[in-house]
């Protein structure tokens, strides 16, 4: 991504528990919210080098987008959960590997089970 893509539309559809996000690339991904929770930015989530296994989160809702200058938003949850900060790169990452991300945390999820 470079510097000058950002997003163009930031829509949340809280009942289908959803965030689309369309780039000024054209590019545009819809993103649920448990999968945003799960992958938070935050130092909470993010752990030291390590990231924390969240889990129960499939009800999820996000309840709030706050906008952090102009380069990210901070995503409020309703579980209380409020303290990433959601930069245009990291939202456009997320949504580029996504299918990837989501089954490396379903193997991180089966394996907790194990």
């Amino acid at each position: 991504m470079t510097a000058r893509s950002i997003p163009t539309e930031i829509k949340l559809l809280q009942k289908e528990r959803l965030l689309t996000i369309t780039f000024d690339n054209g590019e545009q991904y819809a993103l649920p919210c448990e999968y945003l929770r799960v992958f938070s930015p935050s130092a909470e989530v993010r752990g030291h080098g390590n990231p924390v296994l969240v889990t129960g989160k499939h009800a999820v809702n996000i309840i709030g987008i706050d906008p952090v200058g102009q380069y990210a938003v901070k995503l409020r949850f309703d579980d209380g959960h409020n303290t990433g900060i959601y930069s245009w790169d990291y939202l456009y990452q997320l949504g580029k590997n996504q299918h990837k991300n989501w089954q490396d945390y379903l193997a991180r999820l089966n394996n907790a089970k194990s």
